[in-house]
């Protein structure tokens, strides 16, 4: 069950912004042992929650790898998102409504700094493997340059040291999307929402590749396939409305444009001698997965991170689905998990 914990002191972004209070969603399975030395925190994507079971449920849960019954599995949701950590959503307890477009917007530091917290409200003094994709792996490279001692074991798959000029420019057209929706100025929880379909469809493209599109989307849908030519839907076409819509019932436009944000912010070499350094900083065992049809989060990018990260291990995995491989090929990640970080 997802729970509440409130940080109900000041919390400074990086901006220089305060936020009078906090809180974040998250959740926890299993149980943290005598000596406390089982606690796995699973990081999250930029449109995902707190419940890990829930988006890798081939990697963690019940006779998963990662099981309830031998690790404390720790999922904290993120600053800004949908998924009931404070958001634009949330009351501002200066005027007493919520922050619609004048919420702060977290940074990648900002968040784990966020997490520390939380982490010491729930006992926690060494995370034994800290796993996360995307977004989940940037913050994951935070913390373990912030907290150099803190991790044991840390694997960030398809992720990068400081985010790319073509990561930043996706992110912005699909902020474009949702800046020319007539509704966003507006104050109310469904500002944005057209925009922001557009907005998830750019997304995907960065999210797959030529490839997966020509297997999985070719052709017309089934319903137009015999109308005259006119009349007829690519699949193609079709699919990027599904899912655009599909964003739609479950998440909201000003986090989807804060988080978007908060991802281009990510660059470990920020106010510190240089990312080089940085990385090096880093003294968790580590073992940096990349996919190599990923478009969007290159090979390049996690060979460099395994490159100025001491002694880190590096693996490439084969997938049709690009950038999604590292939520969808859960069985070869297992494998990797197992042959590097000796896993029973």
């Amino acid at each position: 069950m997802t729970e509440i914990f409130k940080h109900q002191q000041s919390f400074t972004l990086e901006s220089g912004k305060v936020l009078p209070e906090l809180h974040l969603a998250y959740n926890t399975f299993g149980t943290l042992n005598a000596a406390g030395d089982n606690v796995v925190w699973v990081f999250h994507a930029l449109t995902g929650n707190s419940n890990p079971m829930e988006w890798w449920h081939g990697l963690v849960g019940e006779g998963c790898l990662f099981t309830p019954e031998k690790y404390y599995i720790v999922c904290a949701n993120m600053p800004g998102s949908h998924y009931g950590s404070i958001n634009a959503f949330s009351t501002n307890p200066t005027t007493g409504k919520p922050y619609y477009h004048t919420f702060p917007w977290f940074t990648t530091r900002d968040m784990i700094r966020a997490y520390q917290f939380l982490k010491q409200a729930l006992g926690i003094t060494k995370i034994h493997i800290g796993i996360g994709g995307s977004m989940g792996g940037q913050q994951l490279l935070e913390w373990a340059i912030e907290e150099p001692n803190l991790f044991e074991n840390i694997v960030p798959i398809a992720t990068n040291a400081f985010h790319s000029a073509w990561g930043i420019a996706f992110n912005a057209s699909q902020r474009m999307c949702i800046e020319h929706d007539p509704t966003w100025k507006e104050d109310n929880d469904h500002a944005g929402m057209n925009g922001m379909k557009a907005a998830r469809s750019i997304a995907l493209l960065s999210y797959r590749n030529h490839n997966t599109y020509g297997v999985k989307q070719t052709g017309f849908t089934q319903q137009t396939a015999n109308l005259p030519i006119d009349e007829q839907v690519f699949n193609a076409e079709s699919y990027q409305r599904y899912q655009g819509e599909k964003l739609a019932k479950r998440f909201n436009a000003f986090s989807y444009y804060a988080l978007s944000k908060a991802m281009d912010s990510h660059h470990v070499g920020r106010n510190r001698a240089s990312v080089e350094a940085a990385l090096a900083s880093i003294t968790a065992k580590t073992l940096v997965i990349g996919v190599t049809t990923d478009i969007l989060f290159p090979l390049s990018e996690q060979q460099f991170l395994a490159q100025h990260i001491p002694n880190a291990t590096f693996a490439a995995i084969e997938s049709l689905y690009g950038h999604d491989g590292f939520l969808l090929e859960f069985e070869i990640i297992e494998q990797l998990l197992r042959q590097n970080l000796n896993l029973e």
